[in-house]
């Protein structure tokens, strides 16, 4: 008959067709993507400031993909890989290329050797996310998120741009702020993630006010505070580490596991 229903089978199959790829999500991702692009291309021409932007620019889309994905129930294993993709270039690449061209060329091999400690520091915490996604706390990252180690790259040579501060003064602290930066990303230590903050929910007027303070504040002089926070953010980690070592309470943020080898064993 020609008006039989269609098998499960054909439905499925229906389904698996309309799935595809998703605007919204990944166009933010895309814009994230530029903003790591365009930071490498101004810093190539000479504008840091305008580098140091773009990764800012970036970071603000990278954060609004995954939101807007859940939101909109748009959530794909394609859009993951994008974003991952997307990370590497604008947090990984983008900062070391711009560190290591404000002035990290100045200290010769020692200078190329910080920026690919960065870069490569940057691959590995993103691989470590994506296959530890499952057993780690949600409240926390595993270590310093790429964004966040991009935002202490970027606000330094930002800063000091803003200030007037020639490269060539102060590479070996460029140096240090690129090892810091790296290292930190692959250590077990846990850094708080915001990600337990809904935004539906309704708050104190209090809340309200004091993010109008904070923006007041950051608007005072932006290069200086928005470095401080980043610092304060990047400094974070360690302090919870040592206040859970102090107190005798479990240091990693590997809640459970059934890989092989023992995640649990390796993150301690």
């Amino acid at each position: 008959m020609h008006d039989s229903q269609p098998t499960p089978q054909e439905g499925i199959v229906v389904r698996k067709r309309r799935k595809g790829i998703y605007i919204l999500p990944n166009l933010f991702t895309l814009a994230a993507l530029f903003g790591g692009f365009y930071a490498v291309v101004m810093a190539m021409n000479g504008r840091f400031d305008l580098a140091a932007a773009g990764v800012f620019v970036a970071m603000v889309l990278d954060s609004l993909d995954g939101r807007v994905a859940r939101m909109t129930n748009t959530q794909s294993a394609f859009g993951e890989q994008m974003d991952s993709l997307s990370d590497m270039v604008s947090f990984g690449a983008a900062p070391a290329l711009i560190a290591y061209e404000w002035s990290l060329k100045g200290l010769g091999r020692w200078g190329w050797i910080a920026a690919f400690v960065y870069c490569a520091c940057a691959a590995l915490r993103l691989a470590r996310f994506n296959v530890n996604t499952a057993v780690v706390d949600k409240r926390y990252f595993q270590g310093l998120p790429s964004p966040a180690a991009a935002a202490l790259m970027a606000g330094f040579i930002g800063l000091m741009t803003d200030l007037g501060v020639k490269p060539y003064d102060v590479p070996w602290v460029m140096f240090a702020v690129a090892l810091y930066a790296g290292l930190t990303m692959v250590t077990n230590v846990p850094f708080y993630s915001f990600k337990d903050v809904q935004m539906k929910k309704s708050v104190p007027f209090v809340v309200i006010v004091l993010i109008a303070l904070g923006i007041a504040i950051i608007n005072i002089h932006p290069p200086i505070v928005l470095f401080a926070l980043f610092v304060i953010y990047g400094l974070s980690g360690y302090a919870v580490y040592g206040w859970r070592k102090l107190k005798g309470q479990q240091t990693s943020v590997i809640s459970t596991s059934t890989d092989e080898p023992d995640e649990r064993g390796l993150h301690r």
